[in-house]
């Protein structure tokens, strides 16, 4: 006859198998950033690409749908301060229709647009990509709430901040503060 394993062999085997697959779903739910993507700039020609920016953090700013004004303080405020983190790349991303967006960059300062480029998301494909929550009605259309994503050198997301309403934003000295201690750890 056969023999059957003990029963708390097999307890053990189950115990091991469902350890297993909680360590897998967990790992799925961190990778949640794509490995590579090409933003294409509307306040002047350029494009950034992921890949090509291996070796420096990246910082990823998910501003607002619409016209903003948050959104262009934000801004602002990390253009004038950011030759205080010249190792830093900063990207800007909005998900208007393209004319918007030139409508909306045009009021943007040459000072700031000199320093960051302002790179589209079209129908917010990047931010859904990062899984970043929709839903937060603002102006009459339902968009991504504001958002802040560090990558480190590798591509890798080592932080997120995301906002809950559209004046939610995380300021540049904390941004820098978080940078002092992600360079810290590494």
């Amino acid at each position: 006859s056969l023999r059957q394993p003990k029963p708390s062999s097999m307890k053990k085997h189950f115990y091991i198998l469902v350890l297993l697959l909680i360590t897998q779903l967990m790992v799925n739910a961190q990778s949640t950033n794509p490995s590579d993507f090409t933003l294409y700039s509307v306040s002047d020609s350029s494009k950034f690409v992921l890949s090509e920016n291996k070796g420096k953090y990246v910082v990823l700013h998910f501003l607002l749908k619409t016209e903003c004004p948050y959104c262009m303080r934000h801004t602002m405020d990390y253009a004038i301060n950011a030759d205080s983190l010249p190792d830093v790349v900063q990207v800007f991303i909005k998900p208007d229709a393209k004319e918007e967006l030139e409508k909306w960059t045009a009021k943007v300062p040459d000072k700031a647009l000199e320093k960051f480029a302002i790179y589209h998301d079209p129908n917010a494909a990047l931010a859904k990509k990062f899984k970043i929550k929709g839903g937060y009605d603002f102006h009459n259309e339902t968009i991504n709430f504001p958002a802040l994503i560090i990558l480190d050198t590798t591509g890798k997301e080592v932080f997120r901040y995301i906002g809950t309403s559209n004046s939610d934003r995380y300021s540049f000295a904390q941004l820098k503060t978080k940078m002092k201690e992600l360079k810290a750890a590494n």
